[in-house]
């Protein structure tokens, strides 16, 4: 599978991830009655669920990082945050039916391996308390080899912990000292023989291209070690500079920063290398070897999308918890306070903390059902849409399919009468592909609160 730099420089323009649709900037403030109203509705009968929670707490601060954290040395802030986190869970116990199952969890942050093993077993036994869990509850959590110790990962597996995914960003000194995050490999590889070790037997590596002080050369180290490391999983991001949005960022900016062209060919390179080492192409930024669940999932035709990016499990009513997270329930997306002190306020008020959210349309929900499709399966049938939605594809999207003809001159794509075709080099201009059908979208001018495509 080839993809040209000239390609990358073409379709390299800002836009949404696509974790959602409408994405989070289309939220407006909520009315938390009505809300509520159409959460009781929904839960009259039993439904299968995912929760997310998300631990904001951070040691000290990655000077590339674009989450939403809280940068402390005091552990005692944990204690006071699962407090809240308590009282949110007692909340949605309620609301749900009594025989909902919980098939998916997800830690992240943040750094939840921030928490102590105490604190850990302790929100571990809180999850299991208010919610349903099984055997068979896929349960992620994103770790940070530099906070974590055997004494955490047996607290994790006490509380059902099966798979992890590891922050790895580079390998490099040079590059570790300039973002402000140090940690040698032989750290990562002894995290994850631990997991190995426990059982753990879905492993995902995060790494970063685009960042200070990387070179070719440099790169190369780092995507040679993601081979000795052997993950099940690999995500590739790009670096987002947004220091209107994220001002840490701003400590980077007296770095040595790759050139637009220098980060293409650092996308080249990891591309190549794996296909080379083995690791299929999922979509966008996603790697997995053939026999991983994702994998799977993809030639069977059931892979889905949510906030936590790509997933095995569809029709699922997201539930996330903790300051700033988005739910999506039905036709609903819906934001908790994004501030701590905001979302202590309002689960001490009122047990719950949503702030800002979207109710779908049908125009919203047609849409949603082509991008996710495009994103995860790489096609789009017209006579499904038809069948689904009494809807003529080719007229009613006669304006998005002119769109895409540039992308089908260019090979990414083909346009039929049946439908859309991604080809192998399109999979990494997915969020392009999407941008043609999201109508809130500017056609010409992309508003910058976005990160590139490539």
């Amino acid at each position: 599978m080839s993809v040209s730099a000239t390609l990358i420089k073409k379709f390299n323009v800002p836009g949404p991830r696509y974790t959602s649709y409408p994405t989070a900037v289309q939220f407006e403030m909520i009315e938390p009655h009505a809300l509520g109203d159409y959460l009781q509705d929904r839960n009259q009968s039993p439904r299968d669920i995912s929760l997310y929670v998300h631990l904001p707490f951070c040691a000290s601060l990655c000077w590339y990082c674009g989450c939403t954290t809280v940068i402390t040395k005091q552990n005692g802030k944990a204690d006071e945050y699962l407090d809240y986190l308590e009282k949110e869970m007692q909340y949605y116990s309620a609301l749900l039916h009594p025989q909902h199952v919980v098939k998916q969890l997800h830690y992240g942050g943040g750094t939840p391996t921030f928490l102590s093993p105490k604190q850990l077993r302790r929100l571990g036994a809180m999850v299991h308390r208010y919610f349903n869990m099984n055997e068979q509850t896929e349960f992620g959590v994103e770790l940070d080899p530099r906070t974590f110790t055997q004494e955490r990962l047996e607290a994790l597996v006490e509380s059902g912990m099966n798979r992890a995914s590891v922050g790895f960003q580079d390998v490099n000194e040079e590059v570790q000292l300039a973002i402000h995050r140090i940690q040698p490999l032989e750290l990562v590889q002894h995290c994850m023989d631990q997991l190995r070790e426990a059982g753990i037997k879905s492993i995902n590596l995060d790494v970063i291209y685009g960042l200070p002080m990387q070179t070719r050369e440099r790169f190369a180290n780092t995507l040679r070690a993601i081979k000795q490391l052997d993950p099940d999983r690999v995500a590739i991001y790009s670096y987002a500079h947004v220091p209107w949005i994220k001002p840490a960022q701003k400590l980077l900016e007296d770095k040595e920063m790759p050139t637009a062209d220098e980060k293409m060919q650092l996308l080249l390179d990891a591309i190549d290398y794996m296909e080379h080492i083995g690791m299929d192409h999922i979509g966008m930024d996603h790697f997995a070897k053939p026999n991983d669940e994702l994998n799977i999932a993809l030639r069977d035709n059931t892979l889905q999308r949510n906030f936590q990016g790509y997933s095995t499990m569809a029709g699922l009513d997201l539930y996330a918890l903790g300051m700033s997270s988005i739910s999506s329930v039905g036709g609903y997306y819906f934001q908790n306070e994004k501030e701590l002190e905001g979302w202590t306020a309002a689960i001490e008020s009122r047990g719950n903390a949503w702030k800002k959210g979207v109710l779908l349309n049908r125009e919203d929900e047609l849409r949603r059902a082509v991008i996710m499709q495009l994103m995860c399966s790489r096609n789009l049938s017209f006579r499904e849409i038809w069948d689904q939605w009494y809807i003529n594809a080719q007229e009613y999207f006669r304006e998005e399919l002119e769109l895409l003809k540039p992308l089908q001159e260019d090979g990414l794509l083909t346009l039929s009468e049946d439908g859309i075709k991604i080809h192998a080099p399109g999979r990494f201009f997915l969020r392009n592909i999407a941008m043609a059908f999201d109508e809130y979208l500017p056609k010409k001018t992309i508003p910058m609160m976005y990160s590139q495509t490539v």
